[in-house]
């Protein structure tokens, strides 16, 4: 699943292809913007491309619609110029929307909705949101708050609940954790305050660093430009960790059996991999 940087990228490219360009043609395959009269778009302005964590939200002037999209696992946006042969096969696309240079395909994403302002202040998913990890100045106070609400949860499920700090991937959460050497499987009452503060911020200061260097691949380790590995734990099962050589191991966690990667000797005993 794209996590809030992939997102935030995103509505970078969009945002720089589409904003103050009038739409000029509009096509999907989902039958809620279907109904809801998908050709209003054309003639409408682009006012705004805006990242949510991992939600992105076009907006239109003037009549204040919002074409709310989520990627989860499956989508991408896709930008072209005409006539340029896309990367995708035309029958993954679930809509496109033209402005006079540009062509923009949303493929394969499950959740395409066509929104008005008062759908938007309401919507359940949205309105859920916790603060943006990638705000010019995330609310870190609000974040603890609804951690310390998730005082039964273990730390790795809390770390990826879009409510608490939105734009928290599974792969930051495996970074992090590991930075801290914290065992995914400790509930968060177990973890005392500072260490929660210092959790939070290191997740911002990743995503944050990731986006401002402009990098197509995560990288989360110091040594990186020396040659090392991007990533501490993430996608190295087996492979020695890079603090104490021992194998790192791997799991599912939680109810939506998202992997989890860590060392056992560093971090904790976690679960059976």
């Amino acid at each position: 699943m794209p996590e809030g940087d992939t997102i935030y990228r995103t509505a970078q490219t969009l945002r720089r292809v589409l904003a103050g360009h009038e739409v000029t043609h509009v096509a999907t395959t989902v039958g809620q913007v279907r109904r809801l009269g998908v050709e209003r778009l054309v003639g409408q302005r682009v006012r705004e491309v805006e990242p949510r964590g991992k939600h992105l939200l076009m907006w239109f002037a003037p009549s204040g619609l919002a074409l709310h999209t989520h990627m989860r696992m499956t989508g991408s946006w896709h930008v072209y110029r005409h006539g340029e042969r896309w990367r995708k096969p035309r029958h993954l696309a679930r809509l496109e929307l033209h402005v006079p240079e540009w062509v923009t395909v949303c493929f394969s994403a499950p959740v395409i909705e066509l929104l008005s302002q008062q759908q938007v202040v309401r919507h359940r998913s949205l309105a859920a949101l916790g603060p943006d990890a990638l705000d010019d100045a995330p609310d870190l106070a609000q974040a603890r708050r609804r951690l310390d609400e998730r005082a039964d949860w273990t730390i790795g499920e809390a770390l990826l609940d879009q409510r608490m700090l939105a734009g928290v991937g599974n792969v930051y959460k495996n970074e992090v954790l590991f930075i801290h050497r914290l065992d995914p499987w400790l509930r968060v009452s177990q973890i005392d305050g500072d260490t929660r503060d210092a959790v939070l911020e290191t997740a911002v200061r990743l995503m944050r660093d990731n986006v401002e260097r402009g990098r197509m691949r995560r990288v989360t380790t110091a040594d990186r430009a020396a040659g090392g590995d991007d990533l501490h734990v993430y996608g190295r099962h087996r492979r020695p960790c890079p603090r104490c050589q021992r194998p790192i191991a791997v799991a599912r966690q939680g109810e939506q059996g998202r992997l989890t990667y860590w060392c056992r000797a560093c971090q904790g005993p976690g679960i059976s991999g």
